[in-house]
């Protein structure tokens, strides 16, 4: 049952990631929305702040998988 929700989210997210950038509008990406909530043209702070988690999730996310643990 989840494997199937989490495929089913996963299609979802590609289709409407898919359209929009087949569109070519801005501001439609999840890139473009990661780049306007954190600030990450104008704000140094933001750009710190998207790193930190970023990199802090990524690590943690690879030490989950890994180990099998947390």
């Amino acid at each position: 049952m989840w494997a199937a929700i989490w495929i089913a989210w996963t299609a979802a997210f590609a289709v409407a990631e898919g359209i929009a950038l087949a569109n070519r509008r801005d501001e439609d990406t999840l890139s473009e929305n990661v780049r306007r909530l954190f600030r990450t043209r104008t704000s140094r702070a933001g750009r710190a702040a998207f790193a930190v988690g970023w990199f802090g999730f990524s690590g943690w996310f690879a030490l989950h998988i890994l180990t099998e643990s947390m």
